[in-house]
């Protein structure tokens, strides 16, 4: 299974041009732009008339009297249009057809790779030592999403949080608690041993930090002690290092916490501090091949390329007092998937502001041959997600808001949307809001294109109605209820050809799924199974609306409507499952 209606049609419909004398390229058939008249269009002739001097509507009608010689009638209806248009409607008898392949297809018609990749997600990028806030969501939600939607059609794929845990910050942590518990026995220079259980709770550490920072900011010698802090603490000094394992310990258990929230889980929990081993080497390696040279003090790699339209600086590896920055340990990352994963493809899900960033890093990586220069490196930038003020989203106080607050609301605004509905039990509720939410929060997300801004509307984004999360699952809910409610099991092969417009055009959606599917793939644009569910349960809510399901005294006819039933559910869930959530049993 795979192809799509579009691509049997212009496989069939290439064979009636070059059985009228023209050139089967011409065939192609794409989705009418006008579905008040016909559902699939071939515009072939027109794009033929110039090359065969000859009237579009003459080629058309000579192409149109061919297709019952290839078969064409089994596939479709056509007619000619003037001034050269081929019009043609889906055979009822094989949309079912084909559905009933795709319902015994175990991908249900995702096209699997014939040469699976070797891919790593880097998607979540947070610093220790501080909370997740709604600057995280989209790179957690868009990541998770592309990693799913990789491995969906056969990839193997490895997601990497890419923890930030080096550097600066460590040393102002440090210093702080040094400066507020000089008895701790980190900074006893003759200890040799040291406690299990870390020194802070989690809420105690996130308070550390931002004050230490301030301190910073305020007071030169703070400043420098935090820089030395943070020089033994990377030399090695044995308290220090106990210290950034608590550090690493007690944070990591609050990202896991609130990464499960969010239905986000990854493979590797890999850190800056993971690839500094590899530094040294490699620095003097692109020392060694010319690749970085001196520049005003600094060791840089030249990535500018004659092609440029616009300026690209150097990428500077080490500053001139000789500390490294984020290029180097992204570099040296790259190194470390080299060695350990020997990846086809590096996905990075980051900010697009960071799109320069990315340019040196993937240029330098290439010219220090990091890999052969065989792996495929690929950043999908995302937009901002802002308030209705069109501004980063903040609190009401206008600080940044943590995710945990943010899901909280929302979780409260759905438990009290559900428990007004008389379907859902009371010991229910709790649950099925934190699924119905984990939509709101992902959907309304994903929706939009990645590389856009997007307005993060509460309101709208919790709603059970319009282009929203609550509004999928209340569909894919309708539907468990009408089979649960069924007296009479079905199979895939009871499914009948089509007998009304709304029907048909539920239909027609479920056989675009797994071209739609490999689509997004093919792009990284998750926002394509959005827009292809919100169709599906459209069309789908249209034909409940016209249909009377359970209450058809036609056995046969009642069994295909549940078998449709039965097979959008699977490709709806499918979807969400793509998209990272997943739907409650009722709502």
């Amino acid at each position: 299974m795979g192809n799509s209606l579009t691509e049997v049609f212009s496989e069939v419909m290439g064979k009636a041009f070059e059985a009228a004398g023209y050139d089967a390229g011409l065939g192609v058939v794409r989705v009418s732009d006008r579905p008040d008249l016909c559902e699939f269009q071939c515009n072939g002739a027109m794009a033929g008339a110039k090359k065969y001097h000859k009237a579009p509507f003459m080629i058309a009608d000579e192409v149109t009297k061919k297709l019952p010689e290839v078969g064409a009638d089994r596939y479709f209806t056509a007619e000619m249009v003037r001034p050269g248009f081929i019009n043609m409607n889906a055979s009822p008898a094989y949309i079912a057809e084909m559905l009933k392949e795709i319902a015994e297809d175990p991908y249900l018609s995702i096209p699997q790779e014939e040469s699976p990749e070797e891919i790593v997600i880097d998607y979540g990028g947070p610093n220790v030592a501080k909370p997740l806030h709604v600057g995280h969501l989209r790179s957690a939600v868009i990541g998770e999403s592309i990693k799913r939607l990789c491995r969906a059609v056969g990839n193997h794929v490895r997601g990497d949080v890419h923890l930030g845990d080096w550097g600066l910050q460590m040393g102002l942590i440090i210093t702080e608690l040094k400066h507020t518990q000089p008895d701790l026995p980190y900074f006893d220079d003759c200890a040799t041993e040291f406690p299990e259980e870390p020194p802070f709770t989690i809420g105690e550490l996130e308070k550390i930090y931002p004050t230490a920072s301030a301190k910073s900011k305020e007071d030169p010698d703070y400043y420098a002690e935090a820089l030395e802090a943070t020089h033994l603490l990377q030399e090695g000094k044995p308290g220090y290092h106990a210290l950034w394992e608590q550090i690493l310990k007690v944070s990591v258990a609050d990202l896991k916490k609130n990464y499960a929230r969010l239905n986000v889980n990854f493979d590797l929990w890999k850190a800056e501090s993971d690839v500094q081993p590899y530094i040294p080497d490699m620095i003097e390696k692109m020392k060694a091949d010319g690749v970085a040279h001196i520049d005003d003090g600094a060791l840089v790699i030249d990535v500018d390329e004659p092609t440029d339209k616009k300026m690209i600086p150097p990428c500077i590896i080490l500053k001139s007092d000789g500390s490294s920055l984020y290029a180097t340990t992204d570099i040296a990352t790259i190194l470390e998937r080299e060695k350990l994963f020997h990846p086809d493809r590096i996905i990075y899900v980051v900010d697009k502001r960071q799109s320069m960033h990315f340019v040196q890093v993937f240029r330098a990586v290439k010219k220090a041959g990091i890999g052969d220069n065989k792996t495929d490196l690929v950043h999908v930038g995302f937009g901002t997600m802002n308030g209705k003020d069109g501004k980063p989203f903040k609190t009401r106080e206008g600080g940044v808001m943590r995710l945990q607050v943010l899901l909280d609301d929302i979780e409260a605004e759905m438990e009290k949307k559900i428990s007004e509905n008389r379907n859902v039990r009371t010991e229910d509720a709790e649950k099925t809001a934190k699924q119905v939410a984990l939509s709101a929060v992902k959907y309304g997300d994903l929706s939009n294109q990645a590389s856009k801004d997007y307005i993060f509307d509460i309101d709208k984004f919790t709603s059970f109605e319009g282009n929203t999360g609550p509004y999928i699952l209340y569909t894919i809910v309708r539907i468990k209820s009408i089979l649960e409610k069924a007296d009479i099991s079905v199979t895939d092969r009871d499914l009948l050809p089509a007998a009304g417009e709304e029907e048909k055009a539920l239909m027609l959606d479920l056989t675009e799924f797994g071209s739609t599917i490999f689509d997004a793939y093919e792009d990284l644009a998750p926002h394509r199974i959005c827009a292809y569910i919100y169709r599906t349960c459209n069309d789908f809510n249209r034909f409940y609306h016209e249909t009377r399901i359970l209450a058809e005294e036609k056995e046969a006819k009642k069994k295909s409507y549940l078998a449709l039933l039965q097979l959008t559910d699977r490709i709806l869930e499918k979807s969400i499952d793509i998209l990272g959530f997943s739907a409650p049993d009722h709502m």
